[in-house]
């Protein structure tokens, strides 16, 4: 549908993108539904893989320069582009440490991103384009403060010898790793207003597909999959527009199809 090519053409061409996927059963198989999203637009695709190779066959974002905003999936690191993280992913483990490892500075670390994400938001209803370059060092300061006392109560683990492969890591190291080797991509959202604090926009997008398949079943056919990609891409993309379901489905049905260029 050349409507849906234009809503790939705007989203690889929007200065923030949110990614997402998750898999899809099609013909008892399991395949891979890929969503690529911006406030104005949704495109979905299918692909019998997850990584790198369904970003470059579906095209959307093989040369994407943008911001990618994701849930720190490795393959997404493979697109050369600025990236951002989802908080709400964060803090949901930051959640689970507080709770189960009975060590403080996790509950700090979720006060600090959540006052970072708080003052963004009075920013924004401001109309202020950024957050003060002062405000952004304190809430830097206190994060890497954390992380340093969080480092000091969960130390690497050393292999043991005579033991082979690597020393499993407990979760709080792993999770400390990941915030300090992306601190950039963690508080993207302080230093760039337009990039959001989550990526619930295509967390959003990919739940109802998922809420399909649980009542509906597997899908019958790949191409059956592709064409429902298709037809939500289309409709989704319709209803940030504000135009009605049936409204869209009555010009593609006569053969016009809406075309969705810029915001809605």
């Amino acid at each position: 549908m050349p409507s849906v090519q234009t809503i790939a053409q705007q989203v690889s061409q929007s200065p923030v993108v949110h990614v997402d996927e998750s898999g899809l059963r099609v013909q008892a198989k399991l395949q891979w539904l890929h969503t690529s999203v911006t406030p104005t637009h949704t495109w979905y695709g299918v692909h019998a893989k997850r990584g790198i190779e369904a970003v470059n066959a579906f095209g959307v974002l093989k040369d994407y320069v943008g911001v990618l905003v994701h849930d720190c999936w490795a393959p997404y690191w493979l697109i050369q582009c600025v990236h951002a993280l989802c908080n709400a992913h964060l803090l949901r483990e930051l959640t689970f440490l507080a709770q189960s490892s009975g060590q403080a500075w996790p509950q700090r670390m979720m006060d600090v991103l959540l006052a970072a994400h708080r003052g963004c938001e009075r920013a924004r209803t401001q109309g202020i384009t950024a957050v003060p370059s002062r405000q952004v060092l304190r809430w830097i300061r206190r994060y890497r403060a954390l992380l340093d006392e969080g480092q000091a109560l969960n130390p690497q683990r050393v292999k043991e010898q005579g033991k082979r492969g690597r020393a499993k890591q407990s979760d709080a190291f792993n999770l400390l790793r990941c915030l300090r080797d992306h601190e950039q991509e963690v508080l993207r959202f302080a230093r760039d207003l337009s990039v959001p604090f989550t990526n619930n926009l295509a967390e959003r997008a990919i739940r109802m597909p998922k809420v399909k398949q649980k009542i509906s079943g597997c899908l019958r056919t790949f191409a059956g999959a592709q064409s429902f990609c298709t037809i939500r891409s289309y409709l989704d993309t319709a209803r940030k527009h504000g135009i009605g379901m049936l409204e869209a489905l009555r010009a593609a049905f006569n053969g016009a199809p809406m075309e969705f260029v810029g915001s809605g």
